[in-house]
């Protein structure tokens, strides 16, 4: 099976926002590996099977592929590896979206343990993890650790290349917390003009990721009062989609 073929084929899919037709690509090739007995294509595919039930709020779904897949990383003795990584950050996240954060926070713990020994200091996964490490954090109230993840994930992005949206997000998440802190409207003010300066910067590539990501901050913008700075960001977002 060439699974490099079918994730970019997966993202092509997600690229144009048709998640049901990523979904159904996702479990062609699953039963594909099934009946080759493939157990590590079979990892590879409900790895990003789960992130998509996550996202689609199929809870069942995704714990399952969840669990099947943290299952067959053991079995293949995957357990010192990015990918291994990679799927306990997917497995964290999805515990994350289904309230489960005791879990989640478990699961994080051990997935930056795993890339901060594996990966270089400027990867944008060191940058993810702790990105949504710091969310849960942040449902557990440990809001002091939840911003110096947060810093930590801000100080990766700043040594990438077009991570402007990543960085948004960052900045955005900052200005939760900080509304759960009270902050001053000036406090709010400065990390969501962080955020806006992010997505506007001239090194962002308008294609399927940035879409997606504009279409996950504009309602954060309109949170806060800046509802035709969130109607912009959406109807960017609709643009990219429809000429994708």
């Amino acid at each position: 099976m060439d699974t490099e073929r079918i994730i970019e084929k997966l993202d092509a899919y997600l690229g144009r926002n048709d998640y049901a037709g990523a979904e159904r690509h996702l479990h062609y090739w699953i039963g594909d590996a099934l009946s080759r007995q493939d157990r590590r294509d079979e990892f590879t595919l409900r790895n990003e099977l789960m992130g998509l039930c996550r996202k689609l709020g199929k809870k069942e779904d995704a714990l399952m592929n969840m669990e099947r897949t943290l299952e067959l990383g053991k079995t293949l003795g995957l357990e010192h590896t990015v990918s291994w990584g990679t799927a306990l950050v997917n497995a964290a996240t999805v515990c994350k979206a289904f309230s489960m954060p005791e879990r989640s926070i478990a699961l994080f713990e051990q997935a930056s343990a795993c890339y901060e020994a594996l990966l270089p200091d400027h990867d944008g996964r060191l940058a993810a993890l702790q990105n949504n490490m710091a969310l849960t954090l942040m449902d557990l109230g440990r809001l002091d650790e939840a911003e110096s993840a947060f810093r930590k994930a801000l100080s990766v992005l700043a040594k990438r290349e077009r991570a402007k949206g990543e960085e948004a997000i960052t900045w955005l998440n900052l200005a939760d917390l900080q509304a759960m802190r009270g902050a001053s409207p000036e406090i709010l003010r400065d990390r969501l003009e962080n955020a806006r300066a992010a997505l506007e910067d001239k090194s962002n590539v308008y294609d399927g990721n940035y879409a997606f990501i504009i279409e996950k901050c504009a309602p954060v913008f309109g949170h806060y009062g800046y509802n035709e700075y969130k109607d912009i960001l959406l109807k960017r977002a609709k643009d990219i989609y429809e000429r994708a």
